[in-house]
This record gives structure tokens, sequence and C-alpha cells, in this order.
């Protein structure tokens, strides 16, 4: 079968690759009819996080279940099937609490795993024309219809980046009334803006520094901060005071939840191009009122092989300004989505027509594209915000 390989720092080629087969009477293979590129490809891309050459890349597929092991039950050939980025065995301690993300039984000797992500595992990844899902009765959530339909680009969301998006908002308390601020404009935080504002936030505040993606934020009905125009804490708070604080509250121009959808590459705001890993985190301290809400959904790595000049270090350690979040009393939230609690309720959100999340897919591409559009967005370039491979 055909897949997309890392080869090398900032080269994936599309190659010839064993089939998937079933392995364990749990597994079923699927044919894969889309697969999202995600940021977080990106950090293995660039070199960051140690890849090695030959690992299929991808883990967020959408397809049809082609072959089933003797064992699984609730899912059958021919059925359309999502397939959330951590695997997850259903019943181990974690698992049952809903802490599918932390799962004990899919990466022996550690905690939790993923398709085609470099340290979380042994599994292939889902750019390919077909993935081994393990524990499939766990893992693969029955979505209606037909391989592309109009619902394509909506549904192979719900394998990451809207229930990333959504679990960034759980992790910053987000609540319906609520004022919020999503630092980074990619997928997640696209989404991210876009469940507070399925949740009945009061306001979404979204910064960025790419024109394409602030655009789509405005279209999701957020208001778009530019950091390249002025310091965005203090955009911001003018944005709040111009529009009118609420009585006795005048003191508290900040936003009450803040979401930091970027993660260890962060861009220092006064020096183009150069990355500052802190940059976003202490800008959520200045701007979290009083007694808010921090969610952290960007990826920080354990491991980083290239950290930057700025305050980065090879493992992964970062000066954070835990006195601000413990003077205001701020809570802070991170880690990986525990996809189970989501998935399916995110489902039924598209199923009923209540959400459109595929609105923010700019790029389809076939296997053979993504060489193309994996450098595209990772300049940032062409407009490419979230771009779909179709093997």
């Amino acid at each position: 079968m055909k897949a997309v390989v890392f080869a090398d720092t900032r080269s994936v080629v599309v190659d010839e690759v064993s089939d998937a087969v079933v392995e364990e009477p749990s597994d079923v293979v699927v044919r894969v009819t889309s697969s999202a590129i995600c940021g977080t490809d990106l950090h293995m891309y660039d070199g960051r996080t140690g890849a090695t050459a030959g690992l299929v890349l991808g883990h967020e597929p959408l397809g049809v279940v082609d072959q089933v092991g003797s064992a699984v039950e609730l899912v059958k050939a021919g059925d359309r099937v999502v397939i959330p980025t951590h695997l997850y065995c259903g019943v181990c301690v974690n698992c049952a609490r809903g802490y599918s993300a932390a799962c004990l039984r899919v990466r022996p000797g550690g905690f939790g795993a993923a398709y085609g992500y470099a340290g979380m595992g042994p599994y292939r990844g889902a750019q390919a024309e077909l993935l081994r899902v393990p524990f499939a009765d766990a893992n693969c959530i029955p979505v209606p219809g037909e391989p592309g339909d109009d619902r394509e680009d909506d549904f192979v969301l719900l394998a990451d980046a809207f229930v990333t998006g959504w679990h960034a908002t759980e992790l910053a308390a987000v609540r319906a009334g609520c004022t919020v601020a999503v630092f980074g404009a990619g997928a997640v935080g696209l989404l991210a803006a876009y469940s507070a504002l399925l949740k009945g936030a009061a306001e979404v505040y979204v910064v960025d520094g790419v024109p394409e993606r602030l655009d789509k934020a405005g279209e999701l009905g957020a208001t778009p901060v530019d950091y390249r125009a002025g310091d965005p804490v203090d955009q911001i708070r003018q944005f709040r005071r111009k529009a009118g604080l609420p009585i006795g509250e005048e003191a508290m121009d900040g936003v009450h939840n803040g979401i930091d959808a970027v993660g260890f590459q962060a861009h220092d705001r006064t020096e183009a191009g150069v990355e500052k890993p802190t940059q976003v985190i202490e800008d959520l301290a200045r701007l979290i009122n009083p007694t808010g809400h921090l969610g952290i959904a960007g990826v920080y790595a354990e491991k980083d092989l290239h950290p930057a000049a700025a305050g980065g270090h090879r493992d992964g350690s970062l000066t954070v300004p835990w006195a601000t979040f413990f003077s205001k009393g701020i809570s802070v939230n991170f880690g990986r989505t525990h996809d189970r609690r989501y998935t399916t309720l995110l489902r039924d959100l598209v199923v009923a027509g209540r959400a459109r999340p595929g609105v923010i897919i700019t790029h389809h591409g076939h296997l053979d594209d993504a060489a193309a559009l994996y450098q595209q967005f990772d300049q940032r370039a062409n407009g490419v915000i979230k771009a779909v491979l179709c093997p």
C-alpha cells in the first residue's frame, strides 16, 4: 500500500509499505478515505521530536472498515468510522475513568499511544491507504453517510482537531457567557474558538499573525487579533473597554478564560522568525483575570532536538510565570485529549447540523501531494490552514 513516510528533516515521501493487516483478534483494518495533516505532524517534519526515517505519519483518519478480527463485535466490514488519534483499550483503570489518552495497555512501559507519532508507540500512521486499528470496538466511532459526501470534512476532524479544540475549552473551563482568548489560529485554535462559541461564550478573541488564519477566525464569529499590529494583550483590553465592561468589573478588562493553542514553537512577538517557547504563556498570564482559567492544548515536547535560543531546552523544561498564576488564583490545566469523552457528542452535533467544523479545511490532495502540502503548511504559505489527504 502507499503511505506518507518521514524521510528526513523537512522531507516526506510517498512510499510502498507492507499492507496493514489484522494482527490480533480485536483488530480491524480500515480503508482510509480522508486523513488530515496536523500541526503536530510538523513537529516531526521539522526534526524536533526524534522521528526516525521510515515512520508512516498521520493520526487523523476517516474511512471504511475493510477487514475484521474474530473478536470484534461492534463494527463490521463496510461500516464508515472515524478513528481517534489516541489508541486506548477501553477497559483499563484510566480508560474506565475517562482518561483514554493515558491508557495503560497500548504502550507497555508507558501510558497512552497514538498513530504515526514519534515516542508514542509502534503504531503506523494514517496517511496511508490502509490502517490497522487495535481494540477496534473501543476505537472505531461509527458515522453515517457515504465516503466523499458533504460531511466528509466534518467527520475527519472528529479524529483530532475538533475534539482537541473542544478539549481545550474544557481545560479552560469555558462556559456560556465567558470571555475567551485563544492564542494560535491553526486548526486546533480555530476549532477551540468555534467550540467556545458553540458553548455560548460572550466574547471570543483569536490571536495570530497569519492573515488567512485571522480571516478564518472572523468567519467563525470570533474577533481576530493580529499580534503584528501590537501587543495582543493590550489590543484585547482595548476591544473589551471599547465594547463596554459590566458594571463593577471595570478593573477586570482581561479575559476569564485563556487557551494556548500554540505550544513550544511559539514565536517571539518582538523579533520576527525567532522562537520563544514561553511567549504565549507569558501573554496569557498577563491577560487572564484574577480567578480565571488557562487551558493549554498546544504541544510541549518532552524532547526538543533543536531548542529555541530564547529559553528552550532539549529536555522540554521552560521557565513559566507560576507566581503570577498563583497570585491571581488562575487554574492551569493541560495535557493530551481524552478523545473518547467527546467524540460521540461532537459527532452527534455534526449529524444534527449544529456543528460544521469542516469549514476550516482549506486544501485537499492525494497522497502524492503530501510533500508539497507539508512544505506549504510548514511555511504558512499558499493559505494552508488545514489540509486533508484523500488516499
